[in-house]
């Protein structure tokens, strides 16, 4: 009897063929071979989804783009004139009120020294009338798709009659001025159909193991040996092992179908509620960035909310009125093309902004204080120091 240090170890290189010694795939299904890298098709194909009288147009992954509402079959509620126009004036804050402001914002700075805030003597006070004029126009626009989901016995309900029209399906829409979205399955679209991606088998080839259900040992890289004459203690000297990702079936579950082989075909219909907002603020001579008004509220002056709103008229500054007919067009254009216009509200606020002139040591400095939040801007703040974190 050949001892085993004679014996000729080049019967077991293998190197990926089948292995005489080798323990097969695990009982249950098969191997299943593919090339590394077989994907199979990732997307549907166009046979998969059958015509749908009113949805020719839909292609899976939402490409049809959002649809047009149809006309109304009853005339259009017209605008209404907004209500009376309030009796404008400008608020202004008192030197307390700039001074307490102004010590709230330096104590906020770590690198502020708070002897300005506290110590500077103001020289004046310049209040500025700085309107924001926004126009919102909430809308609901309605898309589709072709969409499947793994089959467990939904009802199949295609050509029983004809799908409804995607803007005659209801949907519960949210509050105005509240964005929102709603998906729908469109009834009368949903077939069944075999699974496209694993061709109706439930599984897929593992790509860890190119569907062969063993890998060649990474110890040894096949030989079965690792040093001269010692035999492999993790392939026990077969050169190959189960792969640990399919537990050497060879296949995994499809994800597309999670087994079931088979999917259901439907059309998906996509309701979205947005509201589209713009802002106009008039150009002020305060010498305060537009951009830091972005961040506060003002005194609400008007407030108009109805179907679709007349432009802004009588109001004091023209900037506001020319603003508001400008936006009330674009948008009653633009957004009545490809969604429906459910409400539109328009307000005026005015935002107080006081500019405050000051001296410490001598010198003149300026602050802003703007908004309801009494915010503070200083661009040349006189007491800063130079802070490092170690």
């Amino acid at each position: 009897m050949q001892s085993e240090a004679g014996w000729d170890k080049s019967q077991n290189r293998t190197y990926g063929v089948a292995n005489p010694g080798y323990v097969p795939a695990a009982e249950g299904a098969p191997a299943m071979f593919a090339p590394p890298g077989a994907e199979g098709p990732s997307a549907p194909p166009a046979s998969m989804f059958d015509s749908m009288p009113g949805y020719e147009g839909t292609v899976a992954g939402g490409g049809g783009g959002f649809l047009p509402p149809p006309m109304p079959a009853y005339p259009v509620p017209q605008p209404e004139p907004g209500p009376q126009q309030p009796h404008w004036n400008i608020p202004s804050i008192s030197e307390d009120t700039a001074r307490e402001a102004f010590q709230l914002y330096a104590s906020s700075k770590c690198c502020y020294s708070s002897a300005p805030a506290k110590d500077g003597v103001i020289t004046g006070m310049d209040a500025f009338n700085t309107y924001r004029y926004r126009l919102e126009t909430f809308t609901e626009s309605r898309s589709t798709e072709w969409s499947h989901e793994p089959y467990n016995g939904q009802p199949v309900d295609a050509y029983a009659q004809s799908p409804p029209g995607p803007w005659d399906i209801p949907a519960q829409a949210p509050s105005f001025f509240l964005d929102g979205k709603q998906s729908i399955r469109v009834p009368y679209t949903s077939s069944m159909k075999s699974c496209h991606v694993c061709v109706g088998m439930g599984r897929r080839p593992c790509k860890d193991c190119a569907g062969a259900g063993n890998k060649v040992c990474w110890v040894c890289n096949g030989s079965g040996y690792r040093h001269g004459d010692d035999r492999c203690h993790h392939c026990n000297g077969r050169g190959r092992e189960n792969c640990s990702h399919c537990h050497g079936q060879g296949s995994r579950q499809c994800d597309t179908c999670r087994g079931k082989q088979q999917l259901l075909v439907y059309i998906n219909l996509t309701v979205k509620w947005t509201n589209n907002s713009d802002n106009y603020v008039v150009e002020q001579s305060s010498g305060l960035q537009v951009d830091n008004l972005s961040k506060v509220s003002g005194k609400e002056l008007f407030r108009d909310s109805q179907y679709m709103v007349y432009p802004v008229m009588g109001f004091p500054d023209t900037a506001v009125v020319s603003a508001s007919q400008r936006l009330v067009s674009e948008h009653q254009g633009k957004y009545s093309q490809s969604s429906r216009i459910l409400q539109q509200r328009q307000t005026i606020e005015l935002i107080p902004v006081t500019k405050v002139t000051y001296t410490w040591k001598g010198k003149s400095h300026i602050y802003f204080v703007y908004g309801n939040e009494f915010k503070v801007h200083a661009d040349d703040y006189p007491a800063t120091c130079c802070c490092t974190v170690m």
